[in-house]
């Protein structure tokens, strides 16, 4: 594709003389300006990507994937078996929630209120692997589980007695007031999710029945699957069944999150590769001032012979080596940071002492990083070709270059 000598006037050129310092500042901020614009889009969307794969993961793991609501229509065994007989590959369980308020040492707070059967697998497991503090053997009437955050935010411990006001109304002497029960803490979960640890409380199904002054013929049915992110499509297939119920997936709880984290990367892609493109533009003006400074090297090149395709070929590989070099270099820089950006978050905090990724706003203990390869090639791919468009429009200056003006004074 290009010559030798092509290849030797182009390394030619990326070595400019003392004379022109200028020149070699120029390349050298085409360099760095491409290579962090594209190590910091590397970094940007490893962190986004890790993100959402984490946030998935915490949600997938702390909710049910479908959910199957009453709708004032009874949710008989007739139609649990047949989901079981259609659906082999799904695990069902019984469940109830609905909002309250935790009264404690003169603290109050809004909490939601999730009634759940302890003798079900999938609450076993959840208990296995986030459970804090206290036994899940004590996890009976009139015990609760709260999250580390409300135990927190409230001073409670293992053994406390606190009082659940639900937002159901009981006829008394003095007219309709909160139905309120005591409950004692059976024990603290921490799930790492801050949004979970602080709002949720669970309670035995029975107990949250009667808090709310419900009955079996209330319960919702919870669906857990193999493969969660099918789940829309199995909701549509569970809504032909019977349509009288109300059926929900975890993706529809979370649309407006997870619209807003697209949307977020879409843009944070554009705007990081905009710093790619204005990178490039130096690339323009420094082989624009070598191309004005090596105008009588360029006709002297001409009169020996090389034709204005090889010398354009010398000036676009000058600009591609450079934009090439400067990618991969931010490639790779890219992805060494992504594989220890939570370590780098770590040491930036204790040097200015301040939290650079707050976890009660972000959800999360850690900062996560997912590198995706297939991302990394893009945008490898789109920084070659910004670079091969900013090296290619200078370039076509060349055929338009007269050799008898450029030697009329030599």
């Amino acid at each position: 594709m290009f010559t030798k000598a092509e290849r030797l006037i182009s390394l030619r050129n990326l070595r400019p003389k003392k004379k022109e310092g200028f020149l070699k500042i120029i390349s050298i901020f085409s360099f760095l300006g491409i290579m962090l614009g594209v190590s910091i889009l590397i970094i940007v969307m490893s962190v986004m990507n890790g993100f959402k794969t984490d946030l998935t993961k915490k949600i997938l793991g702390l909710n049910p994937h479908i959910i199957i609501q009453p709708n004032s229509f009874e949710i008989d065994d007739s139609y649990i078996s047949k989901l079981k007989t259609d659906f082999q590959d799904i695990s069902l369980s019984r469940s109830f929630s609905g909002e309250g308020i935790v009264i404690s040492n003169n603290n109050a707070k809004g909490v939601i209120l999730k009634g759940i059967n302890k003798d079900e697998q999938k609450t076993i497991e959840f208990f296995k692997n986030f459970i804090a503090s206290g036994d899940f053997k004590n996890f009976s009437s009139n015990h609760i589980f709260i999250g580390t955050e409300l135990a927190f935010n409230l001073n409670l411990r293992e053994g406390d007695t606190l009082s659940i006001m639900s937002s159901s109304f009981v006829s008394t002497p003095l007219g309709n007031l909160p139905k309120q029960e005591n409950f004692k803490v059976a024990g603290i979960f921490n799930t790492g999710f801050l949004e979970f640890d602080q709002n949720i409380i669970f309670l035995d199904i029975q107990d949250a029945l009667s808090i709310f002054d419900k009955d079996k013929k209330d319960q919702n049915v919870e669906i857990y699957l193999e493969s969660p992110l099918k789940a829309n499509t199995y909701k549509n297939k569970i809504q032909e069944i019977n349509k009288n119920y109300f059926i929900y997936t975890w993706s529809d709880l979370n649309k407006s999150l997870f619209s807003a984290l697209k949307v977020e990367r879409n843009v944070m892609f554009i705007i990081l590769i905009l710093i790619v493109i204005v990178a490039a533009f130096n690339i323009i003006s420094g082989l624009t001032i070598l191309i004005k400074n090596k105008t009588k090297e360029i006709a002297i090149l001409k009169t020996l012979g090389l034709s204005n395709k090889s010398i354009k070929k010398t000036f676009f590989l000058t600009g591609v080596t450079i934009g090439f070099l400067a990618t991969l270099s931010g490639t790779i820089l890219g992805i060494l940071i992504s594989l220890n950006v939570d370590k780098l978050r770590i040491i930036l905090s204790n040097v200015f002492n301040f939290e650079i990724f707050p976890s009660d706003i972000y959800f999360l203990d850690t900062l996560p990083s997912e590198i995706n390869f297939n991302s990394i090639l893009i945008i490898f791919l789109i920084s070659i070709l910004i670079s091969m468009i900013a090296s290619y429009l200078p370039a076509m200056r060349i055929s338009k270059m007269s050799t008898f003006r450029a030697l009329r004074y030599e």
